[in-house]
């Protein structure tokens, strides 16, 4: 039994039924490479069971504690089913990629039991017109609740599922798996007791540890190592009011080695400045269409893992997080790429300072009791519209970069990733990549965007023209002479008149035959030439 800490816990108490907090996949296979070219739901189901040992998060399930008086943990679930967790349905004809959006929406749109293992697999087949994917491939979609998993750690779970070979063998080590008793209400409310003791205590420490980093942040606001300014304060936009239970999912794949030439707009920005740049353009298309963009910019909130090497496998969230301004106010794509260079540079530099390690570590002292007070007033008040610090959010989840394989079917496509939204939130973004190609794919309340087929155009132009500028540039680059020309020599100046010519030897005679006698003349005296123009 492991309790979970302050911000895996937070995803708990933020749980309603207009505010599913679970993360997921839409990820596509093709059974090419599998025996006989096919794959049947149950080999599917023996593969899971054969690699249940790799994942933490597989077979436990969380036990809330009486009346949320503290931190809910994690037991190796008794009741274990794993026909539960792997579900499977088709796709009518003609099976195409707006219907898998579709019904990858509705699935993603429904709450986990968190009376069992929070996590789903949903397998869908019937995908014949699916983009330009072979007859014949399959999907996955995925949900795991966000209080097992962040980005990171969900890309260690895709790891247990999945081999870098299709004929990979099952794991040869005996599964030493347990099941646990559920503790009753008394076991748990004494354990809370103790944890209330001790919980000033930690309280206290994390403080002591944040006072290094607030000393950091001062000092850096003073020598100006970065600045607070208006841009950081988000503008209301349509995006950030109460939402609905129902989803809609969208996204776009992008040639990666592409992706990452469009930082010849702005050589020293990151792929993920980018990223933001290319949200920030069609954020700016989709409102301008709607007569609603906002004078200043929008922002969105970036996370940032601070997950060690030793805790690459561990359940639950290691991630802090900086507000990065989109330029959603800028047009050119040149100029929006270098301003959100700008503004990502200050966030670093902020987040840098204070310490996103002990930004993370504050959050595991907070009581959950007041956590669930603050998340139902902030959703009954409706805080959300006037609390609410960013307007979307934008993460980016670097995927493997060759091909996987999940029971002996290769891994065609990252399609989409699915994000949980909350009251304030009605729109999030995904980064994502996998071999190569770069996924940006979002997820949005059904009532906020009716429309998400266009708001996908909008990213992909928004690619497009940024695409365009980054060409032009390197041909405008190209086309700059790469070094100075040569500088011409000075003739030698003539000597003074008056001055007598030195005497000139004469020549012994030539054994050659003489030319035909032509007439004289004289030549100039020539310098010594330097190094430099003897080259």
């Amino acid at each position: 039994m492991r309790q979970l800490q302050g911000m895996d816990s937070s995803f708990v108490a933020m749980e309603s039924p207009n505010s599913p907090m679970h993360i997921g996949s839409l990820l596509i296979y093709n059974p090419a490479t599998a025996p006989s070219g096919f794959v049947r739901f149950k080999d599917i189901l023996q593969f899971f069971e054969s690699r249940m040992q790799l994942s933490k998060t597989m077979r436990q399930r969380l036990v809330r504690v009486p009346f949320d008086l503290d931190y809910p943990y994690w037991i190796e679930d008794p009741n274990f089913d794993l026909e539960y967790h792997v579900r499977h349905v088709a796709l009518p004809k003609p099976g195409d990629w707006r219907q898998l959006c579709i019904q990858a929406a509705r699935i993603h749109s429904r709450p986990i039991d968190l009376t069992r293992p929070p996590w789903e697999f949903t397998v869908i087949e019937g995908l014949d017109n699916v983009r330009n994917f072979p007859k014949g491939c399959w999907a996955f979609v995925t949900k795991v609740h966000h209080s097992a998993i962040d980005g990171m750690s969900g890309i260690d779970l895709m790891e247990a599922l999945h081999t870098l070979a299709p004929n990979t063998p099952p794991p040869n080590a005996p599964d030493t798996w347990k099941p646990e008793k559920i503790p009753g209400p008394a076991e748990l409310l004494g354990k809370s007791y103790f944890n209330a003791i001790l919980n000033p205590l930690k309280q206290v420490q994390v403080a002591a540890q944040a006072v290094p980093g607030v000393a950091n942040a001062i000092k850096g606001l003073v020598s100006r190592d970065f600045k607070l300014t208006s841009d950081y304060v988000p503008p209301r936009t349509r995006f950030n009011r109460s939402i609905s239970p129902h989803r809609v999912v969208e996204g776009r794949s992008f040639n990666l080695g592409e992706f990452k030439s469009i930082r010849a707009l702005s050589p020293k920005a990151k792929v993920n400045d980018v990223a933001l740049a290319i949200i920030g353009g069609a954020l700016h298309k989709y409102l301008t269409s709607k007569d609603d963009l906002p004078k200043g910019t929008m922002t969105a909130m970036a996370p940032i893992s601070v997950r060690s090497e030793g805790e690459k496998g561990d359940m639950g969230n290691q991630v802090a997080a900086m507000i990065a301004p989109l330029g959603t106010h800028i047009e050119d794509p040149a100029e929006r790429l270098a301003y959100v260079f700008g503004q990502t540079s200050n966030s670093k530099a902020m987040t840098n300072a204070l310490g996103a390690r002990t930004m993370t570590e504050v959050s595991k002292v907070n009581p959950l009791l007041y956590m669930a007070l603050g998340a139902q007033l902030f959703s009954r008040v409706s805080l959300a519209h006037r609390a609410m610090p960013f307007n979307t959010v934008v993460t980016n989840v670097p995927g493997p970069p060759v091909h996987i394989y999940s029971a002996s079917s290769r891994m065609e496509s990252m399609a989409l990733s699915l994000i949980c939204l909350t009251d304030g939130l009605g729109l999030a973004h995904v980064v994502q990549s996998y071999v190569d190609e770069a996924i940006i794919s979002f997820t949005a309340c059904r009532d906020i965007l009716p429309d998400p087929d266009f708001y996908a155009e909008c990213l992909q132009d928004s690619f497009d023209e940024m695409l365009a500028a980054a060409k032009a540039a390197n041909t405008a680059s190209a086309a700059k002479p790469t070094s100075k020309p040569a500088p011409q020599r000075k003739a030698p100046a003539r000597k003074a008149a008056g001055k007598p010519r030195a005497a000139v030897k004469p020549k012994a005679p030539s054994k050659r035959k003489p030319r035909p006698e032509t007439k004289r003349t004289l030549t100039k005296k020539t310098t010594k030439q330097s190094p430099k123009e003897s080259k």
